[in-house]
């Protein structure tokens, strides 16, 4: 399927990608664009086609088929100038043990022609207290920070994170979803690939749904597979009702009880019941 926004240029277009590992189809006729600024989620089970796509669009993978533009080049031909122009966060990274922090991202900055400031760049991450230590020292979140650093540190046009999150606590996530607020604010486009469903809700301005290597959906967390459409649960003591009308049927309840009513709630499909549904048996 298509899917297109009209926020802006588009950064990435991908028409009819297509990726064969023997008779297995990895990823199958997948269209898609992503307008320069917006944060976009790409969710999907494992084996979905996920890393895949992502992997043609960081130049670091061939296609079978389709037509892929990234910062409007072709990936497969484009050179060291486009790749400093990408910033990429992979699920795991080489492992420079004996460097400390300071050392390595500045280190890092020196590869492109207009870096951010290394020191900035740490404390962004949340490793100001970390600039003398080791790799080696570091914990798992903290060398995901780093990992995070790595990527950001050439101010790319468009950053690619995979799955950046894993390993953090829930402080250091909510610090994280703050400093990609914050690239968004400054016009970085970012592609995010998450197991999270929050972290998509708060992040994506859009969210596809990958499958069996199709693109099962494509739209707002809010609006995707109709979620603000579908009915809502009304629930209180006595009984639960799904209805078109919640307000409605609430006002009736009103009516009934003296007082508060009892238990109230008011459900709506979440964005992983929507998920759940898309994916179906893929998961």
């Amino acid at each position: 399927m298509a899917a297109t926004s009209t926020a802006g240029p588009a950064q990435i277009r991908v028409r009819g990608l297509t990726k064969r590992y023997g008779d297995h189809i990895a990823v199958d006729d997948l269209s898609l664009e992503i307008p320069a600024g917006e944060v976009f989620a790409l969710l999907g089970p494992n084996g979905a086609g996920k890393t895949t796509t992502t992997e043609i669009l960081e130049g670091y993978r061939d296609r079978d088929a389709g037509e892929v533009s990234v910062l409007g080049q072709d990936p497969q031909r484009a050179g060291r100038a486009w790749r400093a122009r990408i910033g990429i966060v992979l699920q795991t990274s080489n492992d420079y043990a004996e460097l400390s922090v300071t050392e390595l991202v500045g280190h890092f900055a020196r590869y492109y022609p207009r870096p951010r400031d290394p020191d900035e760049v740490i404390e962004a991450v949340g490793l100001q207290d970390k600039r003398r230590a080791r790799v080696r020292a570091l914990s798992g979140g903290q060398r995901r920070r780093l990992d995070v650093a790595l990527g950001i540190v050439g101010a790319p046009e468009l950053l690619f994170l995979d799955e950046p999150t894993t390993g953090f606590d829930p402080q250091a996530r909510r610090s994280f979803w703050e400093l990609i607020r914050r690239l968004r604010t400054e016009g970085t486009t970012i592609l995010l690939t998450t197991h999270y469903l929050d972290e998509a809700e708060q992040l994506a301005d859009r969210v596809g749904v990958i499958a069996g290597g199709r693109l099962m959906a494509v739209d707002s967390p809010a609006q995707l597979g109709g979620r603000q459409s579908r009915r809502a649960q009304v629930i209180w003591r006595d009984s639960r009702e799904a209805t078109d009308t919640p307000t409605r049927l609430v006002g009736e309840l009103a009516g009934r009880y003296p007082g508060e009513i009892p238990d109230l709630q008011v459900l709506r499909p979440t964005l992983e019941d929507i998920y759940l549904d898309l994916i179906g048996e893929h998961s």
